[in-house]
């Protein structure tokens, strides 16, 4: 009985509900059920950053996807210039790093936080006991994410064409 009773406090949690119901508004997450929220959810971490600080450069290995609780995070990379380019301002809801949840590769761009600003954090190693621990939350994340890096690949490869030179 005691563990109903843990069961129904985690469920009932104001911070429970607020979290999955901002965790319900990211479209990674769309396709998942409110109990799948919640499974996500104890694989997150949460970190505060700071006004101008970052939250990973441009080389660093990628370990992690990023979730904008609130504030302002802007990605930026490196012209030939050695300049920073804008490439997004993304805003709560809004996530990033995705592709460190299948390849611990190079980030290709700089994060900083533009604002005061919090995040969710998924790891990789954090995806695969979600996987292994809970595979239907697992199957339909993993579903959403190739859908989502596909629809993201789209856009990219339709502005190379637009910059191209035709021949």
């Amino acid at each position: 009985m005691k563990w109903l009773k843990k069961v129904k406090s985690i469920f009932l949690d104001p911070d429970y509900s607020h979290h999955t119901k901002l965790l319900s508004t990211v479209p990674l997450f769309q396709d998942l059920k409110r109990r799948h929220l919640g499974v996500v959810y104890q694989y997150l971490y949460e970190h505060h950053y700071y006004r101008g600080e970052q939250l990973f450069v441009e080389g660093d290995v990628g370990r992690a996807l990023f979730i904008v609780k609130s504030g302002t995070i802007e990605l930026v990379k490196k012209d030939e210039h050695r300049s920073d380019q804008r490439l997004a301002l993304l805003k709560e809801s809004e996530f990033f790093g995705e592709m460190a949840l299948l390849q611990e590769q190079p980030r290709s761009a700089s994060a900083v936080a533009v604002e005061e600003s919090d995040v969710y954090l998924l790891y990789k190693d954090k995806l695969d006991s979600l996987i292994h621990d809970h595979p239907e939350a697992g199957a339909l994340l993993l579903k959403r994410l190739a859908e989502m890096i596909a629809a993201r690949l789209r856009v990219t490869s339709e502005k190379l064409l637009r910059k191209a030179p035709a021949v």
